[in-house]
Formats: C-alpha cells, sequence, structure tokens
C-alpha cells in the first residue's frame, strides 16, 4: 500500500543545484521517519540524510552543509534540497520509508542524479 515516488533528478554541472521530492502514498509522511539514500554504480547504498516524526535530522559527513532535507506537510512530500554539487555526489537516488531504529521498511523506485561538466 506504501507508494514512494521520487522526482527531480537530472544532469547538473559541479557547483550547481538540484531539488529531489518523494511523494509519499499510503501514508502520511510527516508522521515517519524518512531517509534518503544513494548508490553509486559498484558501491553499496549509504544513508544520505534522514529526518525523524519529531524533526530531527542527520546527514552523512560528505553531504552535510550542502543538502538538505524537510518535509512539505501540505503536499506529503519529503524534499532533498542539493547545493554545490560534486561529481562523487552521482548516483540513483532513493527515498526510504524507515522505523525507529533505522531500519529501512519501504524503498522507492529511485531518480538519477549526474553532476558533469
Amino acid at each position: 500500500q506504501v507508494q514512494l515516488v521520487e522526482s527531480g533528478g537530472g544532469l547538473v554541472q559541479p557547483g550547481g543545484s538540484l531539488r529531489l521530492s518523494c511523494a509519499a502514498s499510503g501514508l502520511t509522511a510527516g508522521s515517519y521517519n524518512m531517509g534518503w539514500y544513494r548508490q553509486a554504480p559498484g558501491k553499496e547504498r549509504e544513508l544520505v540524510t534522514a529526518i525523524s516524526s519529531g524533526g530531527t535530522t542527520d546527514y552523512a559527513d560528505s553531504v552535510r552543509g550542502r543538502f538538505t532535507i524537510s518535509r512539505d506537510t501540505t503536499k506529503n512530500t519529503v524534499n532533498l534540497q542539493m547545493n554545490s554539487l560534486k561529481p562523487e555526489d552521482t548516483a540513483v537516488y532513493y527515498c526510504a520509508l524507515r522505523n525507529r531504529y533505522g531500519n529501512v521498511l519501504h524503498w522507492g523506485q529511485g531518480t538519477q542524479v549526474t553532476v558533469s561538466s
């Protein structure tokens, strides 16, 4: 019943910005712990950032200060603002529903982000 659909990915030059959105159905995103993950070819999927139902946020060291996770309760979305993008940010980005322990309960299908000149 839960569906998470990512959008907003694309090709951007180094130093540029993108805004990803995760549209949630079957749940109210603001009432759950949510996260953004990414996976580059040949690499493990890694946590980028997470937000709790109470608003607590966590960021990977590699993106802290550049990326911001937020909720839009009126649209039932979780967003990821990505600034100062680097080539090493290139990956498929996934939205995920998490439990209180940080375990992923449901994944979106992902959206490609490519940072290249």
